[in-house]
């Protein structure tokens, strides 16, 4: 999932106390916005950047799912935990022999906000329609392993009833796949897999357009533990409690505010005038104070996410992958997590994270100026001369803008080229990739499930996530073979072949593997560290006596 950072200053400080002052006046008792909430079980969350969308086959950053997936849900869901899937919609599941064809069973008290009965149908009919070509949803090739998914998004095949999703019954689901998956209920947690109410998306032409009303409050039928109750525009949004939901006895919140504040530092005060129950992330600045303080409020975790640049290998000269490896081995990966970052980060020499289910790469670029400056030379640049002045593309926070100036210094030193920098609002900057209006961007992944697939599937063809516009025959072939091998030490050797693909054409230049660094007060309770930086609101709860005071 895109982690973004966005623009400084589209939410400002002044602004959020009005908000938030507004929404507390005629309250009976005065206070900030988490002594009200403490007392009324209303969490106050910062989300960094205003969504994309609340439509779940649209969105694409992980701030988006923090909203859609206290909105809606599928048969599965993240046990808050350890990400480890847990029942939701379907009671229970199971497969045969090969992990090719599973059966899911719905509960029969699922329902709708509307009230209407959730049921098989409508997981299907979502599935067709996040695999419909003309949504061009990012994340249809998560469903490339439903049997004919990746044909039908293909337009190889018309007929939207081959795919392998069909409902025996209003209650049973059945999944035939391409290849056998052993690890599906965790793919299924995923919004890409969410049921969707049809006829909302029919009466508000949402089945095939993107940005339509259907997910604006009024209109907005989901079959979450919360209703959308207010969107303003780069201000809040607030989510209350569904009283259809299943297992609204489980749900102890009466309502949740998601406030877009993308910038850090506004965030991080905002924090501390008592505004806010959870930060979204924290100023690089500010993070050695809270740890040499041993704040209460700073819980750091290891998360499965990774920042790496794009290179946009249409954009000369970055078509020459010498040109490519030469800027990746010209990053001094440990100069910047120690003088840079400064937060535990890790140096990152390839994609996917140590130890994801299991998986670590034998492969690490590391950093190297002497081979650098002869890749950029047999690429015809001797010591930068003739180079052209590239363009390094990232959304703005003081933090991007502090890596983006490190990389800017780094190449100039070891290989004597300019590198000019622009920011832009992350949702602006997910469409300049997209179209490929850029040469090199940074971006940052965090894994939609425990399986190194979820990194690696980036970088194949047919992946909508990939837009490097990079494509290599050998890698997409060396992927559909691992996903056809039920053997993971077999899979994962695949998977070693698909890391020395990227290192030595180096359509992306890893450069560190994430820590969370956020503020949560210890009110906040059923709110957990865990790999997928998960953190669904149906378990938490506020308690007023846990407060510093």
């Amino acid at each position: 999932m895109l982690f973004p950072v966005s623009r400084p200053g589209r939410f400002g400080f002044s602004l959020l106390l009005a908000v938030l002052a507004a929404a507390l006046a005629g309250c009976g008792k005065r206070g900030t916005a988490v002594d009200q909430g403490n007392r009324d079980q209303v969490i106050h969350i910062g989300n960094l950047t205003e969504p994309t969308d609340l439509d779940p086959h649209v969105i694409s950053s992980h701030q988006d799912s923090n909203i859609t997936m206290a909105l809606f849900e599928g048969l599965a869901m993240y046990n808050p935990k350890d990400s480890t899937p847990v029942p939701a919609v379907a009671e229970s599941w199971e497969h045969n022999a090969d992990a090719t064809v599973w059966t899911f069973r719905l509960r029969r008290n699922a329902k709708w906000s509307n009230g209407d009965p959730v049921t098989a149908h409508d997981f299907v009919f979502a599935f067709r329609r996040i695999l419909t070509p003309s949504l061009a949803a990012e994340y249809a090739s998560l469903l490339y392993v439903l049997k004919n998914g990746q044909a039908f998004n293909g337009g190889k095949i018309a007929d939207p009833a081959q795919i392998g999703a069909k409902a025996e019954n209003d209650h049973t689901l059945v999944l035939n796949l391409e290849y056998p998956v052993p690890y599906l209920p965790t793919m299924i947690c995923h919004a890409a897999w969410y049921p969707l109410h049809r006829p909302t998306l029919e009466k508000h032409n949402g089945l095939t357009q993107r940005g339509s009303a259907w997910t604006r409050p009024g209109n907005h039928v989901g079959n979450g533990y919360f209703l959308l109750a207010e969107w303003k525009p780069h201000q809040l949004i607030r989510v209350t409690k569904n009283p259809h939901y299943w297992d609204r006895d489980a749900v102890k919140l009466k309502a949740a505010v998601f406030y877009p504040i993308d910038s850090e530092d506004a965030e991080e005060r905002t924090f501390r005038s008592g505004q806010l129950h959870v930060t979204s992330t924290l100023p690089i600045s500010k993070i050695p104070v809270y740890r040499a303080d041993k704040s209460p409020f700073f819980n750091p975790h290891v998360f499965l996410a990774t920042f790496y640049l794009r290179f946009n290998v249409e954009k000369p000269p970055l078509h020459d992958a010498r040109v490519r490896r030469a800027l990746s081995l010209a990053i001094d990966r440990e100069r910047f997590v120690r003088d840079v970052l400064r937060a535990g980060q890790v140096p990152a020499g390839h994609l996917t994270p140590p130890d994801t289910a299991g998986f670590n790469s034998r492969t690490k670029v590391v950093h190297d100026p002497e081979t650098a400056k002869h890749l950029l030379a047999e690429a015809g640049f001797p010591d930068g001369k003739g180079f052209p002045k590239l363009e390094l593309l990232y959304n703005s926070t003081e933090a991007n803008r502090l890596i983006a100036e490190a990389l800017q210094q780094m190449w100039n030193k070891t290989l004597g080229i300019e590198i000019t920098m622009q920011n832009q609002e992350a949702r602006v900057q997910t469409v300049s990739m997209r179209s490929g209006a850029y040469q090199i961007a940074r971006f940052a992944w965090v894994g939609d499930y425990l399986d190194p697939s979820t990194f690696l599937e980036l970088m194949t063809g047919d992946s909508g996530n990939n837009m490097t516009r990079w494509r290599n025959a050998d890698y997409d072939r060396l992927f559909a073979e691992a996903n056809r091998t039920a053997d993971n030490a077999k899979r994962y050797e695949l998977y070693q072949r698909l890391e020395e693909i990227i290192a030595a054409e180096s359509p992306i230049a890893p450069v560190y593997f994430y820590t969370r660094n956020n503020l949560r007060r210890p009110e906040v309770k059923g709110w957990y560290g865990n790999l997928l930086d998960t953190h669904p609101l149906k378990g938490v709860y506020l308690d007023p006596t846990a407060a510093v005071k």
